[in-house]
């Protein structure tokens, strides 16, 4: 087994597999097969909803290293159904996820502030050392 989560799922390997096809019609569509280049740019965004709904179902990984208990290539996300933090997918999808980290809270100064009476203090330093 690997010592580094590789990211290796479900939805990563079809959409692989599906977009390979995509381009490979694409390419085709180069050399001159007239349906190469609408079938490879609906293979290709087949890919892309494929992937992404099968990601939004577990079988992806949120960014970033998954715990080592889910490196297994079957392994299902527990989390997914919150939304992962900082995901694209998550997001457009409407899942939120939770907050990573939390804004921080506003300083307020013990210090009192000079009235508001129009007038602003200026530091004078001197410059000529």
């Amino acid at each position: 087994m690997s010592l580094y989560d590789e990211g290796h799922t479900v939805a990563g390997w079809t959409g692989t597999a599906i977009g390979t096809a995509g381009s490979v019609a694409l390419g085709m569509g180069v050399c001159g097969w007239a349906p190469g280049f609408p079938l490879g740019i609906a293979v290709s965004v087949a890919a892309l909803l494929v992937t992404w709904v099968l990601h939004l179902a577990g079988w992806g990984k949120p960014p970033g290293p998954r715990p080592r208990d889910q490196w297994a290539l079957g392994a299902r996300d527990r989390i997914v159904r919150g939304g992962h933090p900082g995901c694209l997918g998550c997001r457009l999808a409407g899942r939120r996820g939770p907050r990573t980290a939390s804004l921080p809270e506003p300083v307020t100064s013990t210090a009192t502030a000079p009235a508001a009476t129009g007038t602003t203090a200026v530091s004078t330093a001197d410059s000529s050392s």
